[in-house]
């Protein structure tokens, strides 16, 4: 805007000064693009302090290493492990024990401390029946958030109440929620257990309906697989004789997971799944 030629020479000067500078000139630059491409270079400089060390091939083994349980099994025999955890409720159990009779069917129990001190009657008969009972540890905790030494104490306690009961100790463990980090892994394997998870999962803790927990459980099974159920759910007592039936009619053996499980060397894939090591 040009100034007005009424002013006097001292009031051009004093409205000079009161309109803001004109942009400053560096040839192709101006100062935004010279401090976006500071930016971007700050940027870059961070990502490569970051980065770079995982370059290393030590670094990269340790941030992709993780210690996973089983969650299904590879076999060559037409095997599955029909499991059921058993927290608070107890009234269903004898007659699921009575559908497993019918159908021939060995499972895997995962028991909490606490319901064996409830049910401890149940607690003897799944193991006069055949069946596993597995650790589901002893108070029902979210197991990565403990230390070293609870997660111990949540085994130890659960196991010794089984074993006061049964006389047996089990080698299964499944954290509660299906929690687990590393350190749950490792230490439960260090204390003589395999942690157990599970590759087909009902839901029937939902209680969607009868029909919904039989879609689920049986749907896509497969040789190897582990089944998830709960003792206690609205719909296993109507859904249970029909899930079981399928299993059989699709030529699947219910084997509990200690005996699904393999034996000798083997590896656990990127999907839970546990492989033989090939000999050599």
């Amino acid at each position: 805007m040009s100034q007005p030629t009424s002013l006097k020479p001292k009031h051009r000067r004093a409205l000079a000064w009161s309109q803001p500078p004109p942009p400053e000139k560096h040839g192709f630059f101006t100062p935004r693009l010279l401090r976006q491409t500071a930016l971007c270079c700050a940027l870059a400089l961070l990502v490569a302090c970051y980065a770079g060390p995982l370059q290393h091939e030590a670094t990269a083994v340790l941030a992709v290493k993780r210690e996973l349980p089983v969650y299904c099994v590879e076999r060559e025999d037409d095997v599955i492990t029909v499991s059921f955890d058993a927290s608070w409720g107890g009234d269903q159990t004898l007659r699921i024990l009575d559908l497993l009779d019918e159908y021939n069917a060995k499972a895997t129990f995962f028991l909490v401390g606490i319901w064996v001190e409830k049910y401890p009657e149940l607690v003897k008969e799944i193991h006069a029946r055949g069946h596993e009972i597995g650790n589901h540890s002893d108070s029902h905790p979210e197991m990565s958030k403990l230390s070293n030494a609870q997660i111990i104490q949540e085994l130890d306690g659960c196991s010794d109440k089984i074993e006061a009961l049964t006389g047996e100790r089990p080698t299964s463990f499944r954290p509660p929620y299906g929690d687990y980090d590393n350190e749950v892994v490792t230490v439960s394997r260090s204390e003589g257990y395999e942690v157990v998870q599970w590759s087909v999962d009902s839901l029937d803790w939902k209680n969607k309906g009868v029909d919904d927990l039989i879609r689920r459980a049986t749907g896509k099974v497969q040789k190897g697989d582990i089944i998830l159920f709960h003792n206690d759910s609205k719909y296993i007592l109507d859904a249970l004789p029909t899930i079981l039936k399928s299993y059989q009619e699709q030529g699947f053996t219910m084997i509990p997971a200690r005996e699904i499980l393999l034996e000798g060397e083997t590896t656990i894939d990127v999907q839970g799944k546990q492989h033989p090591v090939a000999a050599e």
